[in-house]
């Protein structure tokens, strides 16, 4: 078991409660959902953003689950994953009913709770001032990340599940079942699940360790070996079963090419200013300063999303919101006997310590009731629009007014687009789908890295104009081919048009 940290706020004196208080974890809540207003668009700045939308719009018209691909002219009818199936559902029903206003809604609503129960959780070991410096760099280190996409919608349904998991290893028991309805429900939103599952082992060998002590290694080995199989049992309760637990398996182990080309799949560049480097030198210094330690298997798993970090952009969030719900109570406990008999500025504490206190009804009423309408505000004097990088709709209808109704070869960012705009795509989001070799005769077709290896996919797929975005190597030739002409252009886009193009085949025309 882990040394146990006192909650730093209940030994600070009695503070009467005010149904009117605010507290530290509704602030951060309310703040983080404001911020998100306020970088409205670049929450949209994303091409699979509008690929979700896409596909949970297909889901309730036709009133099931994809198992084959509904969208592209290259992979019609090839099997697909809709593993983010429900939140994509979610993200259609919030741009029904408010357009790009209701889905950064949803996005920047689900991101406050998600900071306020980060901040609260934390509150229970943690001084407030260390508190804030933790939920600033989570969101600094999500920054990056933050788009209106599945992954946002499930930080919640992360963060309970790995609260439940620590409480459960700290104070000597298992996770409660209330926690397996959870596991199912985050199945069916993000492929992300599994990590919950992998936390689970982890953090159940920690409660077998720490119950050689009291001589209970076989009952605490039971019961935290039931809960993960029954984890398990309820991650499978979706439309493709155990395809859902493969899927995290072969996206990262068998999907190396894709990832090594895909931005968000690649390793931070730290020649430019990256948080992760900041957490790092931070952590670095902390530890070294004030000769802190963790438990072995803490270390461990925080060594393990270090390396994710480093090998993914994308993973970097999960150092700012994870590791500090499972390294907070031994540092605490180590910084709680390291600051004895240290003056502190107690105006200051008690004012911050008062604030840790639950919120009251009145504050967290008058604080929603304010957020909906200042979003409904927003939403009828001055409706966010999505930017023209990820929606390039003065292209498209370029394109609608020339009449094309052929193939496009489009860039891997605006595939969400055309789908969007009920055009079939090229290639879009889903590099699972589309699988390595694929990806590779495309990546290496617009690159050039072949001599005629353009020319060959514009013929093989019989592609009458092309999206691209401007400065690709392809967009240099295509200048250059005599039967290929610029149709339109600006900042974001080209469109080139085949002079002589083939007959378009049903499948593959615009509808």
């Amino acid at each position: 078991m882990q040394p146990e940290a006192t909650s730093l706020t209940s030994n600070s004196r009695p503070i009467s409660r005010n149904g009117w208080l605010f507290s530290w974890p509704l602030i951060v809540g309310t703040l983080v959902y404001l911020l998100m207003f306020h970088v409205g668009k670049s929450l949209l700045n994303d091409g699979d953003t509008l690929l979700h939308i896409s596909a949970g719009q297909w889901i309730l018209q036709h009133g099931t689950v994809p198992s084959v691909d509904p969208f592209s002219h290259t992979m019609r009818g090839a099997p697909w994953i809709a593993h983010e199936w429900l939140s994509e559902v979610f993200l259609a029903l919030a741009h029904k009913w408010g357009g790009w206003t209701g889905v950064v809604s949803l996005t920047a609503l689900v991101f406050g709770l998600t900071m306020a129960m980060f901040t609260r959780a934390l509150l229970k070991h943690l001084e407030p001032i260390y508190v804030l410096l933790f939920a600033a760099m989570a969101i600094l280190m999500s920054a990056a990340h933050l788009l209106a996409r599945p992954h946002i919608l499930t930080m919640p349904l992360m963060i309970v599940w790995t609260i439940e998991l620590v409480r459960a290893s700290d104070e000597g028991r298992r996770p409660r079942l209330w926690m397996l309805p959870m596991m199912a429900l985050w199945a069916n939103m993000h492929g992300g699940f599994t990590l919950g599952l992998a936390m689970t082992g982890v953090f159940a060998l920690e409660a077998v360790l720490a119950s050689r002590h009291e001589q209970r290694t076989l009952s605490v080995a039971k019961s935290w070996g039931i809960f993960f199989l029954l984890a398990v049992t309820c991650s499978v309760l979706t439309p493709y079963g155990v395809k859902g637990i493969l899927f995290t398996w072969d996206l990262l182990f068998n999907s190396s090419y894709a990832t090594d080309n895909i931005s968000e799949w690649m390793s931070p560049n730290f020649h430019t200013f990256q948080s992760l480097e900041v957490w790092l030198l931070g952590g670095m210094a902390l530890f070294i300063y004030q000769g802190l330690h963790l438990p072995v298997l803490r270390l461990l798993l925080m060594l393990g999303f270090l390396h994710l970090a480093l090998k993914h952009a994308r993973y970097v969030e999960f150092l700012g919101l994870l590791v500090p719900l499972f390294v907070s109570a031994p540092l605490a406990a180590q910084w709680k006997l390291k600051r004895q008999g240290q003056q502190q500025l107690e105006a200051v504490d008690r004012f911050f310590h008062k604030l840790a206190q639950p919120a009251g009804a009145g504050a967290a009423a008058l604080a929603l009731s304010g957020l909906m309408l200042f979003s409904f505000l927003i939403f009828t004097i001055k409706p966010i629009q999505i930017d023209n990088s990820a929606a390039p709709t003065q292209a498209i209808a370029a394109v609608q007014t020339a009449g094309l109704r052929g193939p496009v070869l489009n860039s891997y960012g605006l595939g969400g687009y055309l789908i969007f705009a009920d055009i079939p795509p090229f290639i879009d989001g889903r590099a699972d789908m589309y699988r390595t070799d694929f990806i590779k005769t495309y990546v290496q077709a617009l690159s050039l890295q072949e001599t005629d290896g353009l020319q060959k996919l514009l013929s093989q797929y019989k592609i009458e104009w092309t999206l691209l975005e401007p400065g690709m190597p392809a967009v240099t030739l295509l200048d250059h081919i005599p039967e290929w002409h610029r149709l339109y252009a600006d900042k974001n886009t080209v469109v080139h048009v085949n002079r002589q193009p083939p007959h378009p085949t049903p499948e593959t025309a615009p509808r």
